[in-house]
């Protein structure tokens, strides 16, 4: 059986490895994902929707996959790249090896490749648009390469109105075991705009009792205040979040009330987007779960998992919000809280699976708002 594959850069550089998913063909922008862990919730993360991912830890698959620690039900990643596929998983949880779980999936997917060079080689040559080539033994070459540097990337698309859920429904599942959770005594409605929500958010919000309802990002305002929030979170998710007028609109609206907002990663940018601010494309994302942010408020250092292209623009800054976090590896804006209002974001993923959870203290300083305005709204707690 022919199981070759070919990674093909837009400058012409060929790089050969083996095939462990389908057969096919992919063009899009890659990332490189510098954790040693988590493989499965990275690929099953929905904000990598269209991206191609490059794994950097060279020994891919060793846990094998489980269904309790997808991110969603689905993987939106266009493609894999790593170095090394495990070909025994050596774990009791695991149910399925990572390359018959990527055909399932249906993505295209290769193994060995030196997955450092090619990170270097992409950092050293600014080159972010590749084609994945599997198990095609006649293939254009000269055509390939043509939509390889046609393909115009990410930046300016809605990529959100692909995967955002097309019904609402209600999520009770958290981190500890459903028999728990059903005993628990739900006192605060948080509603979720979901633009590619990952589980791990759903499951600490239940971790701290709270009742969720995951709803379209195309909601009403009106249909969204119906549904009588004490608190709104604002999801993870792909692309650029500069094109989602219908969801900045409905922020600003969400604003003028006193409803606790929280927003992470693609919601974070959207929130302040909604408060005047610019977001702008970095020339090399933020991938890993090694990142150093220090909180500007008491100067500790979390260590946090990052999954973003884009970020604020530290010129001109809204003077209706003050910076509350910064990246200690390229100064960029990690956190931002409102002025007058109960409402802040974080750039990484505090609700990070594997880990690392420094930054998991901001769901309690969420629940603390809520709190306040229950308090105010139903004079409880």
């Amino acid at each position: 059986m022919n199981n070759k594959a070919i990674l093909l850069m837009e400058d012409g550089t060929q790089i050969f490895g083996n095939s462990i998913g389908i057969d096919g063909i992919v063009i899009g922008e890659t990332i490189f994902n510098t954790a040693i862990t988590g493989y499965q919730e990275i690929i099953t993360d929905p904000s990598y929707y269209k991206q191609i991912i490059i794994l950097t830890y060279p020994h891919i698959g060793n846990v094998g996959t489980n269904i309790d620690d997808n991110e969603s039900s689905k993987i939106y990643a266009k493609g894999l790249i790593i170095h090394n596929l495990s070909k025994i998983p050596s774990n009791y949880r695991s149910t399925e090896k990572l390359d018959v779980f990527l055909k399932k999936k249906n993505v295209v997917a290769i193994e060995g490749i030196d997955t450092r060079y090619l990170t270097r080689l992409i950092c050293k040559k600014k080159i972010n648009k590749i084609a994945l080539i599997s198990n095609k033994k006649n293939f254009n070459y000269k055509s390939i390469l043509y939509k390889i540097r046609k393909f115009k990337g990410l930046q300016g698309l809605d990529l959100v109105k692909d995967i955002t859920t097309k019904i609402n429904y209600p999520w009770i599942l958290g981190n500890k075991n459903k028999q728990i959770i059903k005993n628990y005594v739900f006192s605060m409605h948080v509603i979720v705009l979901d633009f590619g929500v990952k589980n791990s958010i759903l499951k600490m919000l239940i971790d701290r009792k709270c009742k969720v309802t995951v709803v379209s990002a195309f909601i009403s305002y009106k249909d969204l205040i119906l549904l009588n929030p004490d608190g709104i979170f604002l999801s993870n998710g792909p692309g650029d979040p500069t094109p989602c007028h219908y969801i900045i609109d409905i922020v600003k609206k969400i604003l003028i009330t006193d409803i606790p907002v929280f927003g992470v990663c693609f919601g974070h940018q959207i929130l302040a987007i909604a408060n005047g601010a610019k977001i702008i494309k970095m020339d090399i994302g933020h991938h890993g779960s090694n990142h150093p942010v220090q909180d500007l408020e008491n100067n500790k250092v979390l260590i946090t998992t990052q999954n973003h292209n884009f970020t604020i623009d530290k010129n001109n800054f809204p003077k209706n919000l003050r910076i509350t976090h910064k990246s200690l590896f390229d100064n960029t804006i990690e956190g931002i809280h409102c002025i007058n209002k109960p409402a802040f974001g974080f750039q990484g993923h505090p609700e990070a699976s594997p880990g690392p959870h420094d930054s998991s203290i901001l769901f309690d300083y969420f629940v603390k708002l809520i709190h306040i305005y229950c308090r105010k709204k139903y004079k409880r707690f």
